[in-house]
């Protein structure tokens, strides 16, 4: 997982902004990595269309593990941006289940 830039502020004051564009920066990032690793995993089945080879397969199989991976820090990161983080998510629900008990 990626971090973002740690933004001295007082408060929270200004830390939205500089946090977003932090965060789409890092997600521009991981668009570049998964452009690169497709490429060359198109390159290594191209190469394999001319025969059958055990090492091109086991490369092959690494790329996409890594795609996947790549692939799950961007929507995580999506969903960070989306809903925050998660231990803030997880104070509102419990702090919503509260009020609902109460009520």
């Amino acid at each position: 997982m990626r971090f973002c830039c740690v933004v001295p502020t007082d408060g929270n004051v200004g830390v939205g902004a500089v946090v977003g564009r932090c965060m789409n920066n890092i997600i521009a990032t991981i668009h570049e990595e998964i452009d690169e690793v497709s490429e060359r995993r198109a390159e290594l089945w191209h190469r394999l269309s001319d025969g059958r080879d055990p090492e091109l397969v086991r490369q092959i199989k690494a790329l996409d593990e890594q795609l996947d991976a790549l692939w799950n820090e961007h929507r995580a990161i999506r969903a960070r941006i989306r809903f925050g983080e998660r231990e803030q998510i997880v104070k509102r629900a419990r702090a919503e289940e509260r009020l609902e008990r109460a009520a």
